[in-house]
């Protein structure tokens, strides 16, 4: 098999975490909302273990934390789920940025269908969103700032505190799509301003399936969001239904181990970002996204007068890369992402996306830089 370097669009799960899933799915399988026998009751402890975990994460309180499919499902609720307050406040103004996930563009475009107006913050070749852009789009009838963490192509970390600092004196909701940070970038998504961050289990060695959005209080007021569904009332009523119990145990320990293991994974993907960084380095590639800005497990680069597709397929064999967003890599249309930095045409047709974990095999570099020179000739 070649080696899996494809991990920004769904990481391997950690043996341990499929471990505590089976055991949740075989033994103790109980449903967390039956409250008469010893099933339901430890199914419940065990939710409430993987609340306190993922609160615990992101400086936030236990019951802050629901649980959703993913993060796409927790982007929703987030964006279409202040809809009904946007209306009755007045308030129909959005910001965000040309450099969002799928997720978090799409509920925006509905809304936008809506009457909304949304202004797309642009950015530069360094591809993050300067903290200045957020203060001077704000406005007195802006409801929500939608912002990603972490580009799920490119890398690179978004200034998501300085942004939290911009809106400090400003009633606008503040929501983060973290489903490629949450768990391995800390410091910024603790931010106190932050209103509504999105996670996402299967970026994080957790199955996929499961997710969560953590909502915090400003005080005693919870954030105004209304439910997309209905039926059951679990989660607060936001998000109805059965909770996979087996699903949340494991994102809650796949949060728990990578809050006790920070340290020593960003470690091992540094050096093996230096490995790729070494080994491909006489091809001559360029670097996409600001490296000082970029996560150690994600590198987004294109090689003189190469065609993505044709270094995917070359290489295919060796290892599995992508040329972006796994939503959208059955598109043949440039990525929006590396058109709103203003990349040339070529840079874009040939970037290519290599992300890994702390867990990944070595490649055989070797072989991999052969078969990309013999397409250069």
């Amino acid at each position: 098999m070649p080696t899996y370097l494809d991990c920004n669009a769904t990481t391997p799960v950690d043996p341990r975490v499929r471990d505590a899933v089976l055991a949740f799915i075989d033994v103790e399988f109980g449903n967390a909302g039956s409250r008469t026998h010893e099933f339901g009751l430890r199914a419940k402890q065990a939710v409430q273990r993987a609340r306190e975990d993922i609160a615990r994460a992101a400086r936030a309180k236990p019951d802050e934390v629901l649980f959703s499919s993913g993060a796409t499902e927790s982007n929703n609720i987030a964006i279409l789920g202040l809809a009904a307050e946007g209306v009755a406040s007045g308030r129909r103004h959005i910001v965000t940025t040309a450099i969002e996930h799928k997720a978090v563009l799409e509920p925006i475009l509905e809304l936008e269908k809506q009457g909304f107006e949304v202004t797309r913050l642009p950015v530069d070749r360094s591809g993050w969103v300067k903290p200045n852009q957020v203060a001077v789009a704000i406005r007195e009838d802006t409801l929500l700032v939608s912002i990603i963490h972490v580009n799920n192509e490119t890398g690179v970390i978004q200034p998501i505190k300085d942004i939290a600092d911009a809106l400090s004196d400003h009633e606008a909701y503040l929501h983060v799509d973290a489903a490629q940070g949450f768990g391995k970038e800390f410091n910024e998504l603790r931010t106190e301003r932050i209103d509504l961050i999105s996670i996402s289990g299967h970026k994080l060695y957790a199955p996929k399936g499961i997710g969560a959005l953590v909502a915090r209080r400003r005080g005693f007021r919870r954030c105004p969001l209304k439910p997309l569904q209905f039926g059951g009332g679990q989660e607060r009523g936001l998000r109805p239904g059965t909770l996979p119990v087996h699903l949340i145990v494991g994102l809650g320990l796949a949060v728990r181990l990578a809050t006790q293991e920070a340290t020593s994974r960003e470690a091992r993907c540094l050096a093996y970002r230096k490995e790729v960084l070494e080994s491909l380095g006489p091809l001559e590639p360029t670097v996409h996204g600001d490296p000082s800005r970029t996560v150690p497990h994600t590198l987004n680069i294109s090689f003189p007068q190469l065609d993505a597709e044709a270094v995917i397929v070359a290489l295919k064999d060796l290892i599995a890369i992508s040329n972006g967003s796994a939503c959208t890599s059955q598109s043949y249309e440039p990525s929006h992402v590396l058109t709103a930095m203003g990349l040339p045409r070529d840079q874009i047709e040939g970037a290519i996306r290599i992300s890994w974990s702390h867990t990944t095999e070595p490649a055989e570099w070797g072989r991999v830089r052969e078969k990309i020179a013999s397409l250069q000739g």
